[in-house]
């Protein structure tokens, strides 16, 4: 261990004084780190210690709002409250009290954006969740003057209903008087990290409004280059600047909580859930790739310092920044609805009770009969960016019965990482020799087997599987000096299972081509 002094450090192991650390002593008593991980369907709070290995944990979901169809919201506030309980629920697994931890980290469904009052906490309306369409006029509109990717140069992305800037800009056009009071400097933007740490850190009474830069990549407000909210995009989206928060790295203290039960714990760490995933993999060198299988799936590559432009599909994003140190970029393919599916199959029409009996009844057929599923439920993401499709099963037969449909959906997730993982290599020239796995759907075997199948990969699921909720408490520890460095991080990391591909190329092949038929089938089914 390195010695211990004031300050931030970060790869390498080397040491870098921040302003905002000038005055905090390195933690020596303090045996655990905290990280509150607020996803699309719920809340968790974590704790891990120096060994990354998980103390305790709590969580609770939130409702799911779908006013119209296409519309996705959550209630802000639901939010905040679970949030408050499951740190409460956390702390007393164990017995801790807020002394007894280090810091604590954010990490958050990315794009969630949420509006409220500047003097009350209260918000204009509900938050619009990342999945939500309600903009797709908007992103029709934007298109036709100037292209898809008129904001790409400057944001790393296309125009499409994913992002924060279009969902903010319809709140102010479409919830009465709040144009007017952003204006006024009356209300605040943020998404779901902004609003978390604003409120824990003592909101209408001194709250910081603050995000991070991996958040504030995905507003589309945001300037790559020079990391802070770009005024032309500003201009073009009309959106008042003393809304927006205060951009910062994603490892320093932002402030002190103010409940109860951590008052006084740094909150010191944010990233967006994606990239708390890929420093959680302690995917830290460029090349270096994971995918996460949760409500939907995402894929990121660390690209290092370099910002690498796609032309294949893919955004490019923030991946982290460190303290001072120099940010790190990646490149991203999203697929909007994996875990969602199996949801969906569950709650719409019942043919599982639970979310884990899918693998079991997709266990009862040999393959998916020639049934494909293809969940555009909103469009499609990485690497078509199709906003008018819309979900289709294809190749029915007699034959095909709930086990080929169950399959069909398993299936559904590996063929779509299949097409960001092509994408990705194109973009960077770096063949994928394996795939760093977690999310909710890498317990499922036979996801992963076929996964490894499909891609022709080996695909690897590590130790520890929370890897967000420990990217979130990685970048809040190195902040404080909990942790020493990246490469104690890295040391920390270890394989728990590996899956070899088994599949005959052949059939492999022929299978891909008939999924991509099938997604074709999806195009264009919504007509302007």
């Amino acid at each position: 261990m390195q010695q211990r002094r004031k300050g931030i450090y970060h790869a390498g192991g080397q040491f870098t004084r921040h302003r905002s650390l000038q005055r905090r002593e390195r933690p020596l008593l303090k045996n655990y780190v905290g990280a509150i991980d607020q996803g699309t369907t719920s809340t968790r709070f974590m704790v891990f210690d120096r060994g990354a290995r998980v103390v305790a944990v709590a969580q609770k979901e939130h409702e799911q709002i779908f006013p119209k169809a296409g519309w996705v919201e959550h209630d802000a506030l639901e939010i905040l409250r679970r949030t408050q309980e499951v740190i409460q629920e956390g702390l007393e697994q164990r017995g801790l009290r807020p002394s007894d931890l280090a810091a604590i980290g954010i990490t958050n469904q990315r794009e969630t954006t949420v509006v409220w009052e500047r003097s009350s906490g209260r918000p204009v309306s509900n938050a619009i969740v990342w999945q939500d369409t309600r903009v797709a006029s908007d992103v029709a509109q934007f298109t036709a003057d100037g292209g898809q990717d008129r904001f790409r140069a400057q944001t790393g992305l296309p125009l499409s209903t994913y992002f924060s800037s279009l969902k903010l800009r319809w709140i102010l056009e479409n919830i009465p008087g709040a144009r007017e009071k952003a204006d006024a400097g009356e209300l605040l933007f943020g998404n779901i990290d902004t609003f978390l740490l604003w409120n824990l850190t003592g909101g209408p009474a001194g709250g910081v409004h603050v995000t991070d830069v991996t958040n504030a990549s995905r507003t589309q407000l945001l300037n790559l280059q020079t990391l802070e909210w770009d005024p032309k995009l500003r201009a073009a989206f009309e959106i008042p600047r003393a809304m927006l928060p205060e951009v910062r790295s994603s490892s320093e203290v932002y402030g002190e909580a103010s409940l109860p039960a951590i008052a006084g714990v740094p909150i010191s760490g944010i990233l967006g859930d994606q990239q708390a995933a890929l420093v959680g993999q302690a995917c830290f060198r460029p090349g270096e790739v994971k995918n996460t299988y949760g409500t939907g799936c995402f894929l990121l590559m660390n690209t290092g310092e370099r910002l690498v432009p796609s032309t294949f599909g893919l955004l490019t994003t923030v991946a982290y920044k460190m303290g001072v140190a120099p940010a790190h970029y990646a490149l991203e393919g999203g697929v909007a609805i994996a875990g969602a599916l199996v949801q969906w199959l569950r709650d719409n029409l019942g043919i599982i009770e639970k979310s884990a009996d899918i693998e079991t009844l997709a266990r009862t057929v040999n393959d998916n009969g020639g049934v494909y599923f293809v969940p555009a439920f909103s469009g499609l993401y990485a690497p078509y960016w199709k906003e008018n499709a819309r979900g289709v099963i294809a190749g029915l037969t007699r034959f095909a019965n709930k086990g080929h449909l169950a399959r069909a959906v398993l299936e559904a997730t590996a063929f779509q990482t299949r097409e960001v993982v092509e994408a990705m290599e194109k973009d960077s020239h770096i063949a994928l020799e394996s795939l760093r796995v977690d999310g909710g759907m890498v317990g499922n075997e036979l996801l992963m087997q076929f996964q490894a199948d499909v891609l022709n990969r080996e695909v690897v699921r590590p130790a520890v599987q929370e890897t967000t909720a420990l990217g979130a408490a990685y970048a809040a520890g190195l902040a404080v000096g909990f942790f020493g460095g990246l490469d104690e991080l890295r040391a920390n990391w270890a394989v728990e299972r590996t899956w070899k591909p088994s599949l005959e190329e052949t059939r492999r092949e022929e299978l891909h081509r008939q999924w991509k038929k099938a997604v074709t089938r999806s195009f264009d089914w919504i007509e302007n």
